[in-house]
């Protein structure tokens, strides 16, 4: 039994195993060994467990239940016990912000580069336009990063030495090494730590979450999680299935620790990443070969660069319909909330059939779904907050509505985190 199960964990429901389905089964896994209201093997047990879909949450812990018989070749094509799922975060937003560059990119311009065509573009995406970082004119991705973190502090009216904690979610850095600390240091934050996460497009709620473990867990009291991408210095122009996708910008979210007593504004979440499909969305490393000088034998090393964006469209349209709906009810459940109890539904903001299609499976009307998708394009890590900093400004979100947000993307990672807005 891996060392992440270890503890009490109470599963209840239909399990089936190999030809028999055992009702209400309740199981107990207890440090090393596995005691059951019926004898199974612990390596049969496990195996069972590890094939599951719907999820029952235990403190942190999630197992997944199905209540028909996984083959072993499907076992990739399924949640599985990769994941992590917890209730309330003793934190809550209080400020949000957002930056984008000032070249627009529309689907006209498009029609000059690659053979498309705006209306093709809008019916299979939902975009009209997005916007890009120019080579030259000094926009950079931290600048954005800078600039989105600025406005959110700005809004939550806490002194740049307020904040304890800087995370930058994005896999388009300026530098290699992360620009979190280059955030922490043009802000002003001189009581911060500041590091980056990499999670692509689930990257900001990732950070959020990671954020609100530090707030709830710790000494800290303030955070700001800021995602953001400047994926169009990574794709390939002459892709038309591609390059008609991103767009650059970036988001970020002021979270402090609530008071004793006082409501928390992260009600719930829930995080998978499955790498066997990664290779499904991915922009892997591509080096050129740097033969050096040796004393015995020349030493062949490699000059860094990365390949494009390549992306498997059909396969993550599955996955995404497919593990979406399931990931933010489980948030809900964690949090012991309903769809019925959410104002809006945000999603990454990838495609609007994707939208349309989540939507319509966890029966929430695309009225409630919060969308800038026609003018930014797939903005990978900022798109979250970048949609909610416009939902926010506009009046559309008010103090007190239940957001369900949820990311998904390259990894291949989701998740879903569940947020009160401000004060109630």
């Amino acid at each position: 039994i891996p060392p992440f199960c270890f503890g009490v964990c109470p599963f209840e429901g239909d399990l089936t195993l190999g030809n028999a389905t055992y009702q209400q089964t309740k199981l107990k896994i207890e440090s090393k060994s596995i005691h059951a209201s019926m004898k199974f093997s612990s390596g049969m047990l496990m195996s069972a467990l590890c094939l599951i879909g719907s999820a029952t949450h235990v403190k942190g812990l999630a197992f997944h239940q199905n209540t028909h018989i996984i083959n072993p070749s499907q076992r990739q094509s399924i949640t599985q016990l990769q994941m992590a799922t917890g209730g309330s975060l003793n934190c809550r937003p209080i400020g949000i912000g957002s930056s984008t560059p000032s070249r627009v990119l529309t689907n006209v311009d498009l029609e000059n580069v690659v053979e498309t065509s705006d209306e093709w573009i809008t019916t299979r995406t939902g975009i009209s336009e997005r916007r890009v970082l120019e080579h030259g004119n000094g926009d950079t991705m931290s600048g954005l990063s800078i600039k989105a973190a600025s406005n959110a502090l700005e809004m939550s009216g806490l002194d740049p030495l307020e904040i304890d904690l800087v995370i930058m979610c994005t896999s388009s850095p300026d530098d290699l090494f992360g620009d979190a600390t280059k955030v922490q240091d043009a802000l002003g934050c001189k009581n911060a730590v500041g590091f980056d996460i990499t999670a692509a497009c689930s990257g900001f709620l990732f950070g959020s979450v990671t954020a609100g473990q530090f707030l709830n867990n710790g000494g800290m009291k303030n955070a700001i999680v800021v995602g953001g991408d400047a994926l169009s210095r990574w794709v390939d122009w002459e892709d038309r299935n591609s390059c008609i996708l991103f767009g650059d910008g970036a988001g970020a979210v002021v979270l402090t620790k609530s008071e004793a007593g006082g409501q928390s504004g992260l009600l719930g979440y829930s995080m998978h990443s499955r790498g066997a499909g990664a290779g499904d969305l991915m922009c892997g490393y591509a080096g050129t070969a740097n033969p050096i000088p040796s004393k015995d034998a020349p030493t062949t090393l490699s000059s860094g660069s990365y390949d494009y964006i390549s992306m498997n469209g059909k396969k993550v349209y599955a996955f995404a319909t497919r593990e979406v709906p399931i990931v933010v009810n489980e948030a809900l459940e964690a949090a012991e909330l309903n769809v019925e109890d959410v104002d809006w539904l945000l999603l990454h903001q990838a495609n609007i059939r994707i939208m349309e299609t989540v939507s319509k499976r966890l029966g929430i009307p695309m009225e409630k779904v919060i969308t800038n998708l026609k003018s930014y394009g797939n903005t990978s890590a900022g798109s979250i907050p970048l949609a909610l900093d416009e939902a926010v400004r506009s009046g559309q979100v008010k103090k007190g509505d239940v957001i369900a947000c949820a990311g998904f993307g390259a990894g291949l990672s989701w998740g879903s985190a569940i947020f009160r807005w401000g004060d109630n």
